[in-house]
């Protein structure tokens, strides 16, 4: 099932949570909506769901019109973060709950009912679990609970809002694994809310990265980490170093050395920032060419196979950060209160007259 946003738009009193969000959604594909607490993320999902009604805009399911359809109507699946499960209800009943509920007419024999819950139990690697409450299920337990229920009525859309927030990250990275493989065997068209950045890299199809009821930037998961449009994508999609200049011959001019700036297409001679993530900054014991810079190694943090690097400029004393390998490292040799010198590589320049900086 597909889903079409278009020219949607919602106000909270004096705040506008969404401000004319047009999206497109293919058929089967895994959606994740990041950014930020007031972005409006949340407020989108709910609107797709129709919990909120936009105050303009429609929404698509496939060809339908589903703007003012009831929720109960839009055959969708919602997870909560916390769950949502009945107490007093076992594992069995509160998976059973959707299709106990349905009308006589649309609702299935006991036995299809048990059939399918069974089913669902086993997906979710539960059916030791289906007589216990909710009360008596660790939190991973408890969201995948809530997820069998969610897809025991067969939605034709599945939306998740910050299903993994309440978990600790071990069970955390563990859920977003299953949820992979389990959006890659049921192919349901799937939107989830998130503000953790690698939780939305590492499960979504696309990411729609979101700003002020905006969004700034919709792609892979590799098109908008390495391809950030924005200075606010490229901030909030991991750390990042910056650099204030000049642009003069394609280059930023950044008090005493020049850095080469990459797909520069802007007029010359304009004050801009130049961003660069600190696996693409090269350290040496020597400086190199004019574009090195001259920093103090402040702290070092050895972390799995990488190192990161905390620096800072001699020249003006702005810190900085850089990541190596560990072979990269040992070469090098290095020490914290040493001295070395630091080009960045890769450094994508925006113009504060163009962007919101």
């Amino acid at each position: 099932m597909s889903i079409q946003i278009k020219e949607v738009s919602k106000r909270f009193g004096s705040f506008d949570a969404l401000k004319d969000i047009n999206l497109d959604i293919k058929t089967g594909e895994l959606v994740a909506l990041l950014g930020p607490s007031g972005s409006g993320k949340t407020s989108l999902l709910r609107i797709i769901a129709g919990l909120e009604e936009a105050d303009h805009g429609v929404v698509l399911f496939g060809e339908e019109d589903m703007t003012h359809i009831r929720t109960t109507e839009r055959k969708v699946g919602f997870v909560f973060q916390h769950y949502a499960l009945f107490k007093h209800m076992t594992v069995f009943d509160n998976v059973a709950y959707g299709l106990k509920v349905r009308s006589k007419k649309e609702r299935p024999t006991k036995k299809e009912i048990a059939a399918k819950v069974n089913e669902l139990l086993g997906l979710v690697k539960l059916e030791a679990f289906a007589t216990r409450y909710p009360s008596q299920l660790s939190g991973g337990q408890r969201q995948r609970v809530a997820l069998a229920r969610a897809l025991a009525v067969e939605p034709k859309v599945l939306l998740l809002d910050e299903p993994f927030g309440a978990l600790d990250a071990k069970v955390r990275k563990e859920l977003r694994r299953w949820l992979r493989r389990l959006h890659d065997d049921f192919h349901i068209t799937s939107i989830f809310v998130t503000h953790d950045q690698e939780e939305a890299l590492d499960v979504a199809d696309r990411i729609v990265v979101m700003n002020e009821g905006k969004i700034e930037q919709i792609g892979s998961p590799e098109e908008v980490y390495d391809y950030p449009k924005s200075p606010f994508v490229y901030d909030f999609l991991g750390n990042v170093n910056i650099f204030h200049g000049r642009l003069q011959n394609g280059k930023l001019l950044n008090v005493q050395v020049d850095l080469d700036a990459v797909d520069l297409e802007r007029a010359e001679n304009k004050l801009a920032i130049g961003y660069v993530r600190p696996h693409d900054v090269t350290i040496e014991r020597e400086s190199t060419d004019a574009e090195a810079v001259k920093a103090k190694i402040i702290h070092i943090h050895v972390v799995g196979r990488t190192v990161q690097v905390e620096l800072k400029r001699q020249d003006n004393d702005q810190f900085l950060e850089a990541e190596l390998t560990k072979e990269r490292y040992r070469e090098l040799n290095v020490k914290a209160g040493e001295d070395v010198y630091i080009k960045p590589n890769q450094l994508r320049v925006f113009i504060p007259e163009d962007f919101s900086i």
